[in-house]
C-alpha cells in the first residue's frame, strides 16, 4: 500500500516540477527572443535615422554601426541603385527583398535561407528624385544561438526531470516514514485494544455460562463468580473510558476549557478520596502543600491526571509505603510533583512508560491494569504547553515532576 502511495507521490511531485521546469524554460525563451528582436530593432530605427544625414547615405561607406545591417537603395522604377557587400551573395533574390511595406519594421522574413528583419523609408534626393532605402539585419546568428538555447534548455528539462523523479521518489518514501509509523502504531494499538476487550468479555462469557448451567443455584452459592463478572465489568468499562478517552484526543475532539482553580485545593480533594484506601492497604498517601496556588487549566483534567498518578503509585507501592503529591508555585511556572517509594521504574524503561499499552505488554510485574492511564496523563500535560520528568530508582521509588507555565498559555 505504501509502496503505491510512494510511487503516486513520486509522479505528481514529479510532474509539478517538470511543468515548473518548462514553463520556466517557455518564458526565459519567449524575454530572450523578445530582447533580442528588441535590439535588432532598434538598430534598425538608428540606421532609419541615419539616412537623414547626406553624408551617410553612401553604401559604401555604412549606413550604420551594425556590421550585420544591409542596404539596398531603390529608385522609383523598384531598380537596384547600390547595394552593401554583405548581402551581394543573394543578388539572385533581390527580388524578394523589395519592400512591401513602409516606415515600419518587418521581422522574421526569410530569403534562401536568409532570416532578416528589414525597414524601407522613401527619402527625396537633392536632385528632388525619390529613392528608397531599406535597411536589411540579418538575424541568424541568432536564430542560431536561439535554437542552441531550446536544445540546451530542452537538455536541462530531461536532466532535471530524470533528477525530479529520483529526488522525488527519495523524498515521498522520507514523507511517508511518519505516516507509515503512525499507521503501525494505529495497528498496533487496534491489536492491543482488541486483546484487551478480549480478556475481559471471555472472563464474563465463560462465568455467565457457568451461572446458566446452574439456574437454581443461590447468589451466595455463585458470590464469586459473579464477583468475578462485577469485576471484569468495572475493568471493561475502564478500558472502554480510557480508549474513548484517546481516540478523541487523537481525533482534536476532547475540549480543554481552561480557567483558574485552587490546585492545593484539588490536591486535597485527591487525598481525600484516597485516603481511605490508602489506609485500608497500609499505606499513607500525603501533602505538605499549605499555600494556596492558583493555575490555569481545565480543573477536570488536571483531577483526571491527579488521580492517574496517584492511581499508579498505589499500584506499585507496597504496604507501609507512602504517596506525596505537593505543589509549589516559582516565577513563571507551577511544578507539581506525585512521589511514591514504590518498586520503582527499570531506568531503560522510562521512556516507554508513556507508550499505549505498555504495561500489558512490557511491565515486569503482573499487576492488573490497561497501561493507558499514562498515556492519558501526557496528553492532559500536554494540552496544558507542560512538560513532565520522570525519576525512578529500582525498590526506592518514583517522582513524577510536572511542570505547567504560571498563564496557562
Amino acid at each position: 500500500m505504501f509502496q503505491k502511495t510512494r510511487i503516486k507521490l513520486t509522479f505528481l511531485n514529479s510532474l509539478v516540477f517538470i511543468l515548473l521546469m518548462v514553463v520556466l524554460g517557455v518564458m526565459i525563451y519567449h524575454y530572450t527572443e523578445k530582447q533580442i528582436y528588441k535590439d535588432i530593432n532598434k538598430s534598425l530605427e538608428e540606421a532609419v535615422e541615419s539616412v537623414s544625414h547626406p553624408d551617410q547615405r553612401e553604401v559604401g561607406r555604412g549606413p550604420v554601426g551594425d556590421p550585420q545591417i544591409s542596404l539596398i537603395k531603390w529608385t522609383e522604377d523598384k531598380e537596384i541603385d547600390s547595394i552593401s557587400q554583405n548581402i551581394i551573395n543573394y543578388a539572385s533574390e533581390f527580388e524578394n527583398f523589395y519592400p512591401k511595406d513602409y516606415d515600419r519594421i518587418v521581422e522574421k522574413q526569410t530569403v534562401s535561407g536568409y532570416s532578416y528583419n528589414t525597414i524601407a523609408v522613401k527619402v527625396k534626393m537633392e536632385d528632388g528624385t525619390k529613392e528608397t532605402f531599406q535597411f536589411i539585419r540579418s538575424t541568424n546568428p541568432e536564430k542560431s544561438m536561439l535554437n542552441r538555447l531550446i536544445i540546451i534548455m530542452t537538455l536541462g528539462v530531461l536532466a532535471g526531470s530524470i533528477f525530479a523523479i529520483l529526488a522525488g521518489y527519495f523524498l515521498a518514501g522520507r514523507a511517508l516514514v511518519p505516516i507509515q509509523k503512525s499507521w503501525e502504531s494505529q495497528q498496533q494499538f487496534v491489536s492491543d485494544a482488541s486483546h484487551e476487550l478480549r480478556t475481559p468479555l471471555a472472563v464474563i462469557q465463560s462465568r455467565t455460562d457457568l451461572l446458566f448451567q446452574e439456574p437454581d443455584a443461590t447468589i451466595q452459592e455463585k458470590a464469586i463468580d459473579i464477583s468475578v463478572i462485577s469485576k471484569e465489568t468495572r475493568r471493561l468499562n475502564k478500558l472502554v473510558t480510557s480508549l474513548l478517552t484517546l481516540a478523541r484526543s487523537d481525533s482534536n475532539q476532547m475540549e480543554i476549557s481552561k480557567q483558574e482553580f485552587a490546585l492545593d485545593v484539588l490536591i486535597q480533594e485527591v487525598i481525600d478520596q484516597y485516603a481511605d484506601i490508602a489506609e485500608f492497604q497500609g499505606k499513607r498517601i500525603y501533602t505538605d502543600t499549605i499555600t494556596p496556588i492558583k493555575l490555569i487549566g481545565d480543573k477536570e483534567r488536571i483531577h483526571q491526571l491527579l488521580v492517574i498518578l496517584v492511581d499508579n503509585s498505589m499500584k506499585f507501592t507496597d504496604e507501609g509505603g507512602t504517596i506525596a503529591i505537593n505543589a509549589a508555585a516559582k516565577a513563571h511556572t507551577i511544578e507539581l510533583e506525585v512521589k511514591d517509594n514504590g518498586i520503582g521504574i527499570p531506568k531503560q524503561d522510562i521512556s516507554k512508560i508513556f507508550n499505549r499499552f505498555y504495561q500489558v505488554e512490557q511491565s515486569r510485574t503482573d499487576i492488573e491494569g490497561t497501561g493507558l492511564g499514562l498515556s492519558i496523563a501526557k496528553w492532559i500535560i500536554d494540552k496544558h504547553s507542560g512538560t513532565i520528568r520522570v525519576d525512578s530508582e529500582l525498590e526506592k521509588g518514583t517522582s513524577f515532576e510536572i511542570t505547567f507555565p504560571k498563564l496557562g498559555q
